[in-house]
């Protein structure tokens, strides 16, 4: 008797959806309170800081391009590092992705609640702080659940609808700025300048978690690169015109926690920001919206090559989603949002995401070596910018604070169980390199 086929996914993804993806997981709610921020650090020449931040991480962005050329298939920074290194290598760096995507998740999800405050401030209390979080997380789930296309529609639609405020205030703003108030040069220190420049970083991150869906992009190899650049050239245009726009316009924006909502007011009235404030909770949420699509993607390519549990790979013979995957992942996020804090969410993503950076400019060097021809776009001076990536990234995590690192440590401990574990049993499938699916 002939056993039924397996459903598989869809790829439904198309390259300017992933383009909206990668914007979405980029641009959260750093353009709305990072300005301030870097005013404080470096004053007057706080563009400047966005564009030294967007050099390094372009860097690091060329890297992961020229890598996730290489695969088809579902996983992201984990199967990069499984086909580079080996399966011990990939199931590490898999564990630091995904506490890196479940606590950023979690983090603005906790930030769409304080925002909501000022809108509803009862939504800080505990009760409805619950329901709303569930129906933020609850919502996502189901829209995901029942397909990647949906999913691919909402992240379209946050995409859009995130950058037309910030499109608004740069359109307008530019025409009340000082230019006096701006400067080629800042009297602050390297240590400053360092620290304005770490601070960026974390908020040009979150590219990374948009590659893992590919096994349902419709032409990965190519329209990942495509999207990792057009991304980084629109998150850097956004993020640095914010910030004139803010610097010019404040007299003293280091001062205000909400910079663009103050600065808007400025020149808007009232309404200008309340429009601010308003598309702060539409960025947030589009973050959420990208995460909820690809983040579960991760656990079911651990599972389809036997790293992790069967049941993350099973896949919904409907709807064509892992939808065991994407139920745990809510599950999750729900729980670490309701018990923990925004600042330990972002602050334990930002710790781990620079491991993912690491281990993918190095696999960027070893895959050179392995299979020289199976890159379809083929960086320049790639060994020698992979370095860079690698000197950047470690540069980055020795500014960690211990606890931070403590809990690191800690997931590298469970990932080295769940190792022992999946060498334990039927050996996993390779991940899917070149033209392959898997195998």
């Amino acid at each position: 008797m002939r056993s039924e086929p397996q459903p598989s996914l869809v790829r439904g993804i198309g390259r300017w959806s992933l383009v909206a993806l990668v914007l979405n997981s980029i641009i959260g709610s750093g353009v709305f309170g990072l300005p301030s921020l870097i005013a404080g650090l470096v004053g007057g020449a706080a563009p400047l800081a966005y564009l030294a931040a967007a050099a390094g991480m372009g860097v690091i962005m060329a890297c992961f391009a020229e890598v996730a050329s290489r695969f088809r298939a579902a996983g992201g920074p984990y199967l990069y590092a499984h086909a580079a290194f080996g399966r011990f290598a990939g199931i590490e760096i898999a564990w630091l992705t995904w506490l890196a995507r479940l606590t950023a998740a979690a983090g603005n999800a906790n930030l769409f609640v304080i925002y909501l405050a000022e809108f509803w401030p009862r939504a800080s209390n505990l009760a409805p702080r619950l329901v709303v979080l569930t129906l933020l997380v609850g919502f996502l789930a189901a829209v995901n659940y029942r397909g990647v296309r949906a999913g691919a529609h909402l992240s379209d639609f946050f995409a859009a609808a995130k950058l037309l405020p910030l499109a608004a205030f740069v359109a307008k703003g530019v025409f009340f700025v000082d230019w006096r108030n701006l400067v080629a040069s800042s009297p602050a220190d390297g240590g400053a300048w360092l620290q304005a420049i770490l601070l960026l970083v974390f908020a040009f991150g979150g590219f990374e978690g948009a590659l893992i869906p590919m096994s349902e992009a419709k032409d990965p190899r190519r329209d990942a690169p495509f999207a990792l650049f057009v991304a980084l050239a629109a998150t850097t245009l956004v993020y640095t015109l914010a910030q004139v726009v803010v610097s010019g316009v404040l007299a003293a924006p280091e001062r205000s926690d909400r910079p663009l909502a103050v600065a808007a007011r400025q020149f808007l009235g009232p309404p200008g920001a309340a429009l601010i404030a308003a598309g702060a909770l539409v960025s947030v949420y589009g973050l959420l919206s990208s995460m909820a699509l690809y983040t579960p993607r991760l656990t079911f390519a651990l599972a389809e090559r036997g790293d992790f549990p069967p049941l993350f790979a099973a896949i919904h013979s409907r709807y064509r989603t892992p939808h065991f995957s994407i139920l745990i992942y809510s599950l999750l996020v729900w729980a670490l949002a309701a018990s923990g804090s925004f600042h330990w969410n972002v602050t334990l993503s930002a710790a781990a995401r620079l491991f993912t950076y690491a281990a993918t400019c190095a696999a960027l060097v070893r895959l050179r070596r392995q299979k020289p021809a199976e890159a379809v776009f083929r960086l320049p001076a790639g060994d020698l910018l992979a370095l860079l990536g690698i000197a950047f990234s470690f540069t980055l995590v020795s500014r960690m604070g211990r606890g931070d690192l403590a809990i690191i440590a800690v997931t590298i401990v469970i990932a080295l169980v769940n190792w022992l574990w999946a060498r334990s049993g039927v050996r996993g499938q390779g991940p899917g390199v070149g033209g392959k699916e898997e195998g």
